[in-house]
């Protein structure tokens, strides 16, 4: 079909009703195939009781409180929980309640059993919003009289019939070959799915055909063409004429096809600094909802893999904004004042134009470093910019001073250097932005990319407190609190490599202070790899503004309360989130718009951004002589009229929808996916040489059925399964981290330094089959543990 069930239900109002034949025209569709497609949906969820028509043949919702829209997510076991979007507990889905919904499918689940204390709630699926898989990776086999294609992920429990004409890809030995299959027909009643092999991948062609193979996994491997679509330009009327200031690009990235980045400028004023972030114009290049808005809402993102680029924007829209040095560009700007401390003494947005003088490297912020202090000579790697060497020492210095200011406000810190491969290329250093991830890397002067994410996070916070000051719209980024059960897990881990925890009245220590308990000590790299896992995932979420929808209208006093505390829900757990008080640096949510070359959430923030900068009401009439600078901190507490005309706030409601939200948050998970694949399989193509050689390595992680060795310098991680411990038989001690044989009392134990033979290497799934080299004789007798009785 022409549009998915997730379409249709997006279009009828939660409130009254729909002509059938304006549904037609909203979703497009004009030949009769397509129309009869359309009325066959609506009478099969009419029969599923999800809408119903009046007498005039209108539809409208009827969905019940019982029904809730959820995100299927499966394991290899046969296990499926329904994630919901509306933040409850997820949903225990029993295999014949699937309803032939697959892993990553939107779906609409029915509860039919409340959950307790300790048991999920359970329910069934009623009907398939929207499918997530429309093209696999499989392997072909003869299976008797049937020719069916096993798809490599093995959350997907089916398999898909292929026609006889595919034959011939079933004697492809699995190891030199796998099939893309795209489905034609997904299992409907007694029938199963149907599809066709589009073509074979070579599992050994070299970097590019592994890139292809993780694009195809992931269906980024047919990115549509970007329409034909007149920029707009930006208004100069407004500009402020930033010429003549000397704005730096700091990159580290080092592909040609690399997206353009904000530059920065900074002075020292007042004991602190004046910096200014300057974000390509993109939005204002835009026309909101034509058909090149929505081909980059699709995109949602860019994606870096490695040595290629897949860029958010098209090629004109790419050309139009990017920075060069010595090139006028427009730009959007926040003028921020830091104090010595890091904390926001004032600030400003504005629409300027800007010309940036120099490109700043690692190589030159390394150079930087290594200088003496008080040194007159100049390196030879900073002579090309000795200009700017002051202010490359006062930019570091802020983000220095604004770093500390993160993590006294509780930022969590989590030191996990990256594996350094030539064929991650630019996956190789820190994203710009952070990577977006609700976790920080520790600040590295060093490094473009880690200087600007703290500066851009900052611009996030102050852009999140400026719209919730004028009850503007925005898209924020944040994550739930951790659960404190999985807090306590990684706790007893400290404690059990005797890491000094001090624990509170309720025994569970907050994220922040777990990552600085372990920070520096012996086991610092695998507790925070035990950390990163307890921390639900970064996602978007609109704020109280973007959900009523409404002009901004401030009270009479217009006071806004900037510790006041909302619940909202996503696809995770009850996400609660604080809102920023103007000055301080909050860990919570940030409002993005810095980079809309990377991330559409950036352009939607920067629709709202521009719009206020351009068509902004500053004075009640223009009668009256004096402005309000409302880009400016404190603007709220000065305007009592509405900020825009009823067309434009109009305007500004259709870029904020939950169904949009939705969508970010599909691809920003599908996207983070192909990222770790790459990772992984750069880390696989690396350990191949290893196979049967000895490695030496750190447990990383211990389970009942093994455990999981991390092997440097590429951080590659496999695992030795207990059953390969054949000299003894091994208790699994969760709370320790630990499996101890019952004769020998031998021990393996999160954060051990143990050697070990690579027995295999899959790129494909990314899985590596260790084992343990037996010790010498002398090491053999371990010391002898106390009894404990098993908790497994």
């Amino acid at each position: 079909m022409k549009f998915t069930v997730a379409d249709l239900l997006d279009q009828v109002p939660a409130d009254g009703s729909l002509d059938p034949a304006k549904l037609e025209k909203i979703l497009r569709l004009s030949n009769r195939t397509e129309k009869q497609s359309l009325g066959l949906a609506l009478q099969a969820l009419s029969r599923l009781g999800i809408l119903s028509t009046d007498d005039s043949g209108a539809v409208q919702r009827c969905i019940t409180d019982d029904l809730v829209e959820a995100r299927l997510r499966c394991s290899s076991k046969g296990f499926c929980f329904a994630i919901r979007d509306d933040g409850g507990d997820d949903i225990y889905i029993r295999d014949h309640q699937l309803n032939h919904a697959w892993n990553g499918d939107r779906v609409l689940v029915r509860i039919t059993r409340e959950g307790g204390r300790r048991r999920s709630p359970e329910g069934g699926v009623q009907c398939i919003l929207e499918r997530a898989t429309t093209s696999l990776l499989a392997v072909v086999e003869q299976q008797e009289d049937k020719l069916v294609a096993i798809p490599l992920d093995d959350r997907i429990l089916a398999t898909i019939e292929l026609a006889s004409e595919d034959a011939g890809h079933a004697d492809t030995p699995a190891n030199e070959a796998v099939a893309e299959v795209i489905l034609d027909r997904y299992p409907v009643a007694q029938f199963s799915a149907q599809g066709h092999v589009s073509r074979s991948l070579p599992l050994n062609g070299g970097p590019e055909a592994d890139r292809d193979l993780m694009l195809t996994k992931a269906n980024f491997h047919q990115r549509p063409t970007p329409p034909r679509a007149s920029l707009k330009a930006p208004a100069a009327k407004k500009r402020v004429d930033c010429t003549d200031q000397p704005a730096l690009l700091l990159t580290g990235w080092s592909a040609t096809d690399a997206v353009s980045l904000p530059a920065l400028h900074v002075i020292p004023h007042e004991g602190g600094t004046r910096l200014w972030i300057h974000a390509p114009a993109v939005a204002e290049r835009l026309a909101p909802g034509n058909s090149l808005d929505q081909w980059l809402l699709n995109q949602s993102e860019s994606i870096c893999l490695g040595q290629h680029w897949l860029p958010l924007l098209s090629p004109a829209l790419t050309k139009a904004s990017a920075f060069r040095v010595d090139e006028v560009q427009d730009a959007v700007t926040l003028r921020l004042d830091l104090s010595a401390d890091g904390e926001w003494k004032d600030w400003d947005f504005s629409l300027t134009r800007i010309r940036p003088v120099a490109e700043i490297t690692q190589t030159h912020l390394e150079a930087l470093a290594g200088r003496k202090p008080k040194s007159r000579a100049i390196p030879a790697a900073l002579k090309a910019i000795k200009e700017q060497i002051s202010q490359l020492e006062t930019l570091i210095f802020s983000a220095k001073s604004a770093h500390e200011s993160e993590r006294s406000a509780g930022l969590i810190e989590l030191d996990l250097p990256r594996p350094q491969l030539d064929m991650l290329g630019d996956l190789n250093p820190l994203a710009p932005d952070g990577d977006a991830a609700n976790w920080a890397e520790p600040l590295n002067p060093s490094s473009p990319e880690s200087v600007m994410a703290v500066l851009l996070r900052t611009a996030h916070r102050v852009w999140h407190a400026q719209s919730e000051d004028l009850k503007l719209p925005s898209v924020l980024l944040g994550a739930p609190p951790a659960d404190d059960s999985a807090l306590m897990d990684v706790a007893k881990a400290a404690i059990a490599l005797d890491v000094p925890l001090e624990l509170d009245e309720d025994g569970t220590p907050s994220a922040d202070e777990l990552a600085k308990a372990v920070a520096g000590c012996q086991s610092s790299r695998v507790l925070n790899l035990q950390l990163r896992h307890a921390l639900p995932d970064s996602l978007y979420r609109l704020n109280e503004a973007a959900a009523t929808a409404g002009n901004p209208q401030p009270d009479a006093d217009n006071t806004t309360d900037p510790d006041s505390e909302t619940t909202t829900s996503d696809d995770v757990d009850e996400q609660t989130s604080r809102a920023e008080s103007p000055g301080s640096v909050g860990a919570q949510s940030l409002a993005p718009w810095c980079c809309p070359t990377l991330h559409y959430a950036d352009l939607l923030n920067q629709q709202v951004l521009c719009q206020l900068l351009n068509e902004g009401k500053d004075r009640p009439s223009v009668r009256h002589k004096t402005k309000v600078g409302i880009g400016s901190r404190g603007a709220g507490d000065q305007i009592t009229w509405p900020l825009f005309t009823a067309s434009q706030d109009q305007k500004l409601s259709e870029l904020f929808r939950e169904r949009i939200i939705q969508r970010l948050n599909t691809r920003r998970r599908q996207v983070s996916e192909l990222r770790k694949d790459v990772v992984a399989m750069a880390q696989a193509r690396s350990a191949e040489p290893m196979v049967n050689q000895e490695q030496t390595g750190v447990i990383s992680g211990v389970q009942s059925y093994g455990f999981f060795v991390e092997i440097p310098p590429s951080m590659v991680e496999g695992l030795v399964h207990v059953s390969s411990l054949n000299d003894d038989w091994y208790e699994y001690r969760s709370r320790q981290n630990r499996l101890v044989g019952r004769r020998s009392r031998r021990v393996y134990q999160l954060g051990d330094e143990v050697k070990v033979k690579v027995l295999k290497v899959d790129v494909l799934r990314n899985q590596i089959d260790l084992e343990v080299v037996p010790a010498e004789e002398s090491d053999e007798q371990a010391a002898p543990l106390p009894v404990a009785v098993s908790d497994s």
